[in-house]
């Protein structure tokens, strides 16, 4: 199986890092920068859980027709890039199962736009990683994946990419319903996201202290009564319960959110806060909270030019 990862961030670095280390052909594929030259360079420096680092052979490139022909495409980039990162890889693209392991709602829709719906595949994870530097990346905490295919019955190439996975070390489940998979994720999100890159605190401190407890679950509450009204089964509990187990197993993580504001770099804010908020309102449900975390990220991205 040739594997390419289409996006070289935080999670493309851990999916690519694992599945590298077992023995899969996989190819990194990002936009020029200093991250992408370190990685072509110098290989991708990996941290693991046990914190040891060490330096991976991982072939990287910024063209796309250099890579082709591939059976799995991953595609990790930032959820607002989706259109235009598939765009650039269309080579890439021809007879490829694209999964989308992207934050957010609405990157399977996107994906479809460019491939048959048969080949669209949808991934959640909560394992988290973190970018220490140019071409180093973390592995933060384990978690849960899955895959599945979108608008079809799973198939072949989707217990084949699961199966995959999982001998790298990523244990991942086939889902029949991928649909209610994003959602959950995304109600993770909605726990974890803002609330750290705002309070510029690890994920833990989410489970670790009252405010981050009580901002936590208020979040994911919303959230949980806009994804029933949008047809999906989400159990309020098992939500709420979720986004803290996934805090606390990756305590040190600094969640992708966070590490953008950091940066002065554009967050997922609209795709995951803004995106239910939007949903929130067609439906006719309250959220004031996912709202108003929407709106504080947003002023935040404001004032990254007068830093």
């Amino acid at each position: 199986m040739h594997v390419a990862v289409l996006g070289p961030g935080a999670l493309g670095c851990l999916f690519a890092a694992h599945l590298a280390d077992a023995g899969t052909d996989v190819t990194l594929v990002g936009r020029p920068g200093e991250h992408l030259a370190a990685l072509r360079e110098d290989g991708l420096r990996f941290t693991d859980r046990e914190g040891e680092t060490r330096t991976l052979d991982v072939a990287a490139t910024a063209d796309p027709a250099t890579v082709a022909p591939v059976d799995v495409v991953l595609v990790t980039v930032k959820s607002y890039a989706t259109a235009d990162a598939l765009t650039d890889a269309e080579a890439l693209l021809d007879g490829a199962a694209v999964c989308t392991f992207q934050n957010g709602l609405g990157n399977a829709e996107t994906v479809a736009e460019f491939v048959p719906e048969g080949d669209v595949l949808a991934g959640t994870t909560t394992h988290g990683a973190t970018r220490e530097r140019a071409g180093h990346v973390r592995h933060a905490g384990t978690g849960e994946t899955t895959v599945g295919r979108y608008f079809a019955l799973t198939d072949e190439r989707t217990r084949d990419l699961a199966a995959r996975l999982t001998e790298a070390g990523i244990e991942t489940s086939v889902t029949d319903d991928p649909r209610s998979a994003v959602w959950q994720k995304v109600l993770v999100n909605l726990g974890i996201n803002a609330q750290t890159a705002l309070a510029r605190v690890e994920n833990g401190a989410l489970v670790d202290s009252n405010p981050g407890e009580r901002l936590l679950e208020r979040a994911v509450r919303e959230g949980a009564a806009v994804a029933r009204a949008d047809g999906r089964d989400v159990d309020t509990e098992t939500a709420v319960e979720r986004a803290r187990r996934v805090a606390h197993e990756t305590a040190s993580n600094r969640s992708s959110m966070r590490q953008d504001v950091e940066a002065d770099r554009r967050t997922e804010v609209e795709a995951l806060y803004g995106e239910v908020a939007r949903r929130s309102l067609e439906l006719g449900i309250e959220t004031p909270v996912v709202s108003t975390l929407a709106d504080l990220v947003r002023l935040t991205e404001t004032g990254y030019d007068r830093r």
